[in-house]
């Protein structure tokens, strides 16, 4: 029947693959693990270089899923800035003189946003270097920068360039490539044996949640987790068309007015965080939650008795992790999978949801325009 009862679509492929892939991203990390030391550590010898991660929509999330476990091992500050927003506002993306490292997320490379971006830090920044990765080096954000002084650019496995439109594989290769490059301690082979764990009952539980046939679906996490709630809304959205509404906050932020969406037709789905104090949050608002929907309607991923979250249904991610960032590319699995069922149940194609083309796998009708000289 597929890929683990997923079906045979590349994206359901992408999914199932990702296990598998994350060894070999680890080996792509070693194979220029030198001259990543290198731009690296030069960067960070002066304490004045922000740390900045960059990119569009997904891989606008992976900074913020990685940030926070990258800001504690590095002991400094990591920002995120969305390409879209350094190309919309470069001035409030470069506020002073320190030296910047980027690092830029492109699945493709070829989003007119990714190569603005950095051509605009470039120019306004007195001192940039640059870290690549990429899906696809052979796109023009690789081209580009391959070889230039002050960069480099890693070149990620093939597969996880996600020939579906949503993007996967890519996703999680490229957060668990940023986390490698900067020296933090993944145990590769553990978290792909957790993640075969839950593709392996993912099918089912997905399923479930496709057939209660909700209009929304809301994802709630604390820390690094909101930014995988994001990711998690987003594949909503684009696997099902909009037809699933996907909306995403974090545990304490949602009753500032986001509470405003839940209906009898929402599921809430809920990420606890691996840190105990994030976690007390995220049980609090599951809890309240079942209060308002009911416990058929609230989903907790993570390990949890379902009398701890008042109830509600729990999809279990186990393992032993160093972060919350790492256990979200386990956990994104059943964000992944359940999209997909929503999309199958809606009886949509997810590897081209959009074939009018009103919405695209590499985004289009965006106009570049001319930054003013001297600025």
């Amino acid at each position: 029947m597929g890929e683990r009862g997923l079906g045979t679509s590349w994206t359901a492929r992408e999914i199932g693959q990702q296990p598998a892939t994350w060894p070999r991203v680890a080996d792509a990390l070693r194979r220029v693990r030198a001259r990543v030391d290198g731009l690296v550590g030069a960067a960070l010898a002066d304490p004045a270089t922000r740390i900045v991660l960059t990119g569009a929509g997904t891989s606008a999330f992976i900074g913020e899923v990685v940030a926070p476990a990258l800001a504690r091992h590095l002991g400094r500050p990591v920002e995120t800035i969305a390409t879209t927003d350094v190309v919309a506002d470069p001035r409030a993306a470069v506020p002073d003189g320190r030296p910047v490292l980027l690092v830029s997320f492109a699945r493709s490379g070829n989003s007119p946003e990714s190569l603005a971006a950095a051509e605009l830090l470039h120019r306004l920044t007195p001192r940039l270097r640059h870290l690549v990765i990429t899906c696809h080096p052979q796109g023009e954000l690789g081209a580009r920068w391959a070889g230039a002084d002050d960069a480099v650019v890693v070149a990620l496995p093939e597969e996880t360039h996600d020939r579906s439109f949503a993007m996967t594989s890519s996703f999680t290769g490229m957060a668990l490539a940023a986390l490698l490059a900067f020296g933090v301690d993944v145990d590769v082979a553990a978290m792909a044996r957790q993640a075969t764990a839950v593709l392996d009952g993912a099918a089912e539980r997905a399923s479930a949640i496709a057939g209660a046939k909700p209009d929304r679906l809301v994802y709630l996490g604390s820390g690094a987790l909101r930014g995988l709630a994001k990711e998690a809304a987003l594949k909503s959205l684009e696997l099902t068309r909009g037809q699933v509404v996907g909306i995403a906050d974090s545990s304490l932020g949602f009753r500032h007015g986001p509470k405003s969406v839940l209906d009898d037709r929402t599921i809430a789905v809920v990420f606890l965080s691996t840190d105990p104090y994030a976690r007390s949050y995220d049980v609090d608002i599951a809890r309240e939650l079942v209060q308002s929907l009911g416990t058929d309607r609230v989903v907790v991923v993570g390990e949890a008795e379902p009398a701890e979250c008042g109830g509600a249904q729990v999809w279990p991610v186990g393992g032993t992790y160093g972060s919350p960032s790492e256990w979200a590319l386990v956990a994104v699995i059943t964000a992944q999978t359940t999209a997909l069922a929503c999309s199958l149940a809606l009886d949509l194609t997810p590897d081209n949801p959009f074939p009018g083309g009103e919405v695209n796998r590499v985004v289009q009708g965006v106009v570049i325009h001319e930054f003013p000289e001297g600025e």
